[in-house]
């Protein structure tokens, strides 16, 4: 039966539309990250760790904090969002909210974020690693240290001109693990800092972290050239971090391998067109050294081209100088990462004046990224886990469904046609089947 409220269609008189189809939602998906998150105890972990002060209100800061990481992994980046979203099903469930807290309140949440919680939060990402790898221990770390721009449009403190990027913003400086993809240390820098500045203090906290938290677990760092400073090298030379920095072509260092190019272009036999590469390595001491380090070279004469190029690597490690190469040139992956955590999450959306503000906008989005990546990693069929956070929002979260309330139940009733129902089944499967590792309990 119609009613006055039906909506029609020209094209088809058969096709009414109405908005009576009672307590929708679209994003049924986030069950499954709720049940997950739960049987990590994210949530009592973040309120026992977290708050901004001490006053009692309606909506916690930890209940803020995740309802913007549930928001933003269903890809909702705007405070305004939750205005939109206040009465939705999914969410004031999996938030134990008759309502979610509004964009007043949550703009209120995050001007009331300063420097204490930002040490919050550095003891949140701590015990939210400790609690992965009490699941999932890794053996070895690549730590994949690298700078990039946010690009801001407003006069946000601290923002600035960057010569490299060419454009006004912020310059962070990220640290990823290269073989999880999982974001271990992120810190905003105004626009205009130099890449490497202050690297090694940047990285010291989490050096310390894995060598009193998880001894066994080898590291190893990789870099460009931005980060070919002493004292990092000398930071992870006494922390027993192996590393591979690249390190800026100079006439010094090309002269240090001049008979090795000589050697390698006689070799050629006058064929300067096909491609070719050779490797050598020698010991060098810049002026501001201390003393000599290994040095690996890859002379590269690229398809129809006369002369070859180079690319110097600064390292501690003692395998075969091709493997050096190899292990560098991997680290091209990180940029993926960046992307990802920039476009699927809104990693680099920097809106707010205040400089410290937007410092744990970023803690925030990180600790969002986090969470988003070990659920990825340990409870989605293996099919899927390679795929974007975009796509797996249309496959996993994006899926319709309709509230029923019984007397004693509360039942979710999902799109019958998801093409994914099996996933979706395998994954709530997996989440139920998680337990720690039997060592770690002993």
């Amino acid at each position: 039966m119609s009613s006055l409220q039906d909506l029609h269609l020209e094209c088809n008189n058969r096709i009414k539309i109405n908005f009576n189809g009672g307590e929708l939602s679209s994003d049924s998906g986030l069950l499954l990250l709720y049940e997950y998150i739960n049987k990590l105890k994210i949530p009592s972990i973040i309120a026992e760790n977290f708050s901004t002060d001490t006053k009692q209100r309606i909506h916690s800061d930890s209940s803020i904090l995740m309802q913007r990481i549930f928001q933003n992994i269903a890809g909702y980046f705007q405070d305004d969002d939750a205005d939109e979203l206040a009465f939705d099903p999914i969410f004031t469930q999996i938030l134990s909210k008759e309502r979610l807290a509004s964009q007043p309140t949550i703009s209120r949440f995050m001007n009331r974020l300063d420097d204490i919680c930002i040490v919050q939060m550095d003891v949140l990402h701590q015990l939210l690693r400790e609690k992965i790898y009490s699941y999932e221990q890794p053996q070895q770390i690549i730590l994949d240290v690298d700078s990039t721009s946010f690009t801001t449009y407003g006069s946000q403190e601290g923002s600035s001109y960057n010569t490299h990027y060419q454009n006004v913003g912020y310059h962070p400086l990220l640290v990823f693990d290269g073989l999880t993809k999982d974001l271990l240390k992120a810190e905003l820098r105004p626009g205009n800092t130099y890449t490497s500045k202050d690297a090694h203090n940047f990285l010291y906290p989490l050096l310390l972290e894995y060598m009193d938290n998880y001894p066994d677990t080898q590291l190893f760092l990789r870099g460009d050239s931005g980060f070919a400073d002493v004292m990092l090298y000398e930071k992870l030379e006494t922390n027993g971090v192996s590393f591979a920095i690249r390190m800026k072509e100079s006439a010094r260092l090309r002269k240090m391998v001049e008979g090795d190019v000589y050697d390698f272009m006689e070799s050629l036999n006058n064929n300067l067109v096909d491609y070719a590469c050779t490797y050598t390595e020698f010991m060098y001491a810049a002026d501001s050294w201390a003393y000599p380090r290994r040095i690996v070279c890859k002379i590269e004469k690229p398809y129809g081209v006369m002369v070859a190029n180079y690319t110097f690597i600064v390292t501690n490690m003692e395998i075969p100088a091709q493997d050096i190469l190899r292990f560098y040139c991997n680290r091209g992956t990180m940029e993926n990462m960046i992307k990802e955590a920039k476009l699927g999450f809104h990693m680099n959306a920097m809106p707010n004046h205040d400089f410290i503000t937007n410092q744990n906008r970023l803690q925030i989005n990180m600790l969002t990224y986090n969470i988003f990546n070990w659920f990825r990693r340990m409870v989605l069929p293996k099919k899927m886990r390679h795929l974007q956070v975009d796509t797996i929002r249309l496959k996993l979260i994006k899926i319709a469904a309709r509230l029923t309330k019984k007397s004693r139940y509360l039942i979710f009733k999902l799109c019958s046609s998801c093409p994914y129902k099996n996933e979706f089944n395998e994954v709530l499967s997996k989440i139920h089947s998680l337990r720690p590792l039997q060592r770690l309990l002993e």
